[in-house]
C-alpha cells in the first residue's frame, strides 16, 4: 500500500520484521527505539525479552543478543574509538501486567544509560548524576544523543530523564557530569516529558533538538546547553523521536503518525497519520478505547485488533536508511514493526 504523496511517498510494508520468539513477544508490551547501522543494519528491540534484535532491510532476522537492562528504549548509536556500538536509555520500569493501563514494574537494573557491543557486552554505564532533583527523584532515562568526533564533536553523552526529574544531563565522553539544563533557559519553558534528544548535523553549527512531548513541541539547545529556539507549538501533539531525510527531520508522535520538517523548522507534510487517534486528546471521551491497545471483554488490555495498513497507530521509535526509507517500532501489546520504503521519484 502506497502512502503520502510526492516527493514524499512510501510503501507500506507491514510485519516487516522476522521476530523470534513470536509467543512471547505477542504478550509483550512494546516500548523501544530502533537504529540502522553504518553497515545498513536494523536494530530494534523484543518486546518480551531483554534482547536487541538485528535485521538486514527486507526484515530477516541476522542476529540477537542480550543486553544488560530493565527495559530497552530509546536507542542511539555512536562511533567511539573507531568502532560502532549501541548506547540504550534504560529508565528501569517494564509493564509485566497489561491490565488497561502502562503500570511500569521496578526490577534489576534500570535508571542508566548503557553502551554495549553489538555482542551485548557492556562498555560504559552512567547512572543518576549528582543533581538534588534525585534526592526525591528516580532517574529514569528515556533517550541518549551523542555529539561524536567523528562530526567535528567532543563525543559528549546528553542523557533526557524523560520519565523521572524532566531533565537533560550533559556528561563527558568517559560519564563525568558536566551540566544539567531545565528548559527554563529560554522561552519555550521547563521541560515536560522530554522525550528524545537528537544531535542536528544538517548544518554547520550542530545543534541538539530535544523533543518536549507533553509541553508539545520541540526545543533547540546548541551543544554547550544555551537555548535558541522552539518549533512546533500548536502542531504537534506528541513529539517522541527523531530521525534524518536529506536535509529534512521526521518528528516521530506518539499520537500516531510523523511530522515532517525541513532544515529551516518549517512543517511540510504529516506522514502515515491516524487522525482518529492523532486529534484528539488523550483519555478524553473521544478517544479510541484503550489505546494504544485494544479492550477485552472484561476492560483489560489486550492487543488491537483494529491496527490499520497506511495508519500509525503509537510510534515510539523510528530510523531511517541512507534511501530514505523509514523504520518504526511502536509502544502496544506485541509490537509493531513496519518499514516505509521511500518511493523513488
Amino acid at each position: 500500500m502506497r502512502i503520502g504523496d510526492s516527493p514524499f511517498e512510501y510503501e507500506w510494508i507491514s510485519d516487516w520484521a522476522e521476530i523470534p520468539n513470536l509467543e512471547v513477544a505477542s504478550s509483550g508490551w512494546a516500548h523501544h527505539g530502533m537504529a540502522v547501522t553504518d553497515a545498513g543494519e536494523v536494530i530494534a528491540i523484543h518486546p518480551a525479552e531483554s534482547l536487541a534484535i538485528v535485521f538486514n532491510q527486507d526484515g530477516k532476522l541476522l542476529n540477537s543478543f542480550e543486553i544488560p537492562v530493565r527495559e530497552a528504549h530509546q536507542l542511539t548509536l555512536a562511533n567511539v574509538d573507531g568502532e560502532q556500538s549501541l548506547w540504550i536509555a534504560d529508565p528501569g520500569r517494564k509493564n509485566v501486567d497489561t491490565n488497561g493501563t502502562y503500570e511500569p514494574v521496578n526490577g534489576e537494573w534500570g535508571g542508566q544509560a548503557v553502551r554495549v557491543s553489538f555482542a551485548g557486552t557492556r562498555l560504559q554505564q552512567i547512572t543518576a548524576p549528582p543533581h538534588s532533583a534525585y534526592d526525591q527523584s528516580d532517574f529514569a532515562p528515556t533517550s541518549v544523543a551523542v555529539f561524536e568526533t567523528t562530526q567535528g564533536g567532543n563525543d559528549d553523552v546528553w542523557i533526557t530523564d524523560g520519565y523521572g526529574a524532566s531533565l537533560i544531563h550533559r556528561f563527558d565522553s568517559t560519564g563525568n557530569y558536566i551540566q544539567t539544563i531545565d528548559g527554563e533557559e529560554g522561552d519555550g519553558g521547563q521541560f515536560d516529558c522530554p522525550h528524545g534528544i537528537w544531535v542536528d548535523y544538517r548544518k554547520n553549527d550542530p545543534e541538539l533538538y530535544v523533543a518536549d512531548r507533553t509541553n508539545r513541541q520541540v526545543q533547540v539547545y546548541d551543544l554547550e546547553g544555551t537555548y535558541k529556539r522552539t518549533f512546533g507549538k500548536g502542531l504537534l501533539t506528541s513529539p517522541s523521536c527523531f530521525a534524518i531525510d536529506g536535509s529534512n527531520i521526521i518528528v516521530g508522535e506518539l499520537r500516531a503518525r510523523l511530522a515532517l520538517f525541513d532544515i529551516n523548522d518549517d512543517f511540510v507534510t504529516f506522514i502515515g497519520e491516524n487522525e482518529a487517534i492523532a486529534r484528539v486528546e488523550r483519555n478524553s471521551p473521544e478517544d479510541v478505547p484503550g489505546w494504544p491497545n485494544g479492550l477485552d471483554e472484561s476492560g483489560n488490555a489486550a492487543r488491537s485488533t483494529v491496527l490499520e495498513v497506511g495508519k500509525f497507530n503509537s510510534p515510539h521509535g523510528i530510523a531511517t536508511d541512507l534511501a530514505g526509507n523509514i523504520y518504526s517500532g511502536e509502544w502496544l501489546i506485541g509490537g509493531r514493526y513496519t518499514k516505509l520504503t521511500k518511493v523513488n521519484q
